[in-house]
């Protein structure tokens, strides 16, 4: 943040004169948008910046559902998370790409089902960690933790010590990468990063995706939400539900598999589901033998 700053902007936002140049509050950047803080803008959130609602706005003209894919990718979140801890009896969680915290984050699905479940988060934008670290409170009975990481050096993530003080990686996880991997780009070897952080987990953990697709969009819409990522400085690459399944080789799916976001296990949700071309993106759950 720079002496452009406005009046509007929250003071714990404010970078002091002599901040490190290194530390969270000095690396945000509020001339480029970040998925975290666009996502928040999409969610109806307070917590992002004009260059964030600028692409934002962008991207919804080229795909006007955006909003609703942002919800119904939440709501998926929690419907799996829901899974795991109550029918999987899963007790650790490791979510990565966090973003601003809003209504039912893992850790408060999770500790409203099993109060003893421990989670860590993870996220590169300096916004979500004080976010986080000012808003996700756990249980008495749990934790929480947060790693400033990327998701592009899993080494980093898993050798950190707020992992390895509040997760014990000899029991099972839920891992989750969820509304994430449509920011890694094939040249940063999604599968491998995917795959290295699957192997880290223990026989009984799981893992839970959900990706954007382009299996349901025209190829001038695909060229067109493209460019906007490109011009906006913020990339993405949409999967083929056959590419989506590739994150999952070798892991065993939980039904009904790979579906639209809107569909996994939605029964008890508003009727009718959002068709899968307005959502456009996929989700699914499979435990790591």
């Amino acid at each position: 943040m720079t002496a452009e700053e406005t009046d509007a902007t929250p003071s714990w936002m404010r970078i002091p004169a002599d901040a490190d140049p290194d530390s969270s509050g000095a690396r945000i950047d509020v001339s480029v948008a970040h998925p975290a803080r666009r996502y928040d803008y999409w969610l109806g959130g307070k917590d992002n910046f004009p260059a964030d609602r600028a692409s934002g706005d962008q991207i919804a003209a080229a795909f006007p559902t955006i909003r609703l894919a942002v919800i119904e990718n939440r709501a998926f979140l929690r419907r799996a998370v829901t899974y795991l801890a109550r029918e999987a009896g899963i007790r650790q969680f490791l979510d990565i790409g966090t973003g601003i915290p809003t209504a039912n984050n893992t850790h408060q699905v999770a500790q409203s089902i099993a109060p003893t479940s421990r989670i860590v988060y993870v996220d590169n934008d300096p916004i979500v960690l004080v976010h986080a670290r000012a808003l996700l409170t756990s249980s008495d009975e749990g934790a929480t933790a947060y790693i400033d990481a990327d998701l592009r050096d899993p080494d980093k993530i898993l050798q950190a010590p707020e992992l390895t003080a509040t997760l014990d990686l000899s029991q099972p996880v839920g891992l989750m990468l969820v509304a994430v991997m449509h920011f890694i780009l094939d040249e940063d070897n999604p599968y491998d990063l995917v795959g290295q952080l699957v192997s880290a987990m223990p026989s009984g953990s799981y893992l839970t995706v959900t990706q954007a697709t382009n299996d349901y969009l025209p190829p001038e819409k695909i060229k067109e939400i493209n460019a906007v990522g490109q011009r906006t400085r913020v990339p993405a690459r949409m999967r083929s539900k056959e590419e989506f399944a590739r994150f999952f080789d070798g892991l065993e799916f939980v039904e009904p598999g790979i579906v639209s976001v809107a569909d996994w296990r939605a029964e008890n949700e508003p009727q009718p589901r959002p068709t899968a071309a307005e959502v456009s993106g996929y989700g699914a759950v499979a435990r790591i033998p």
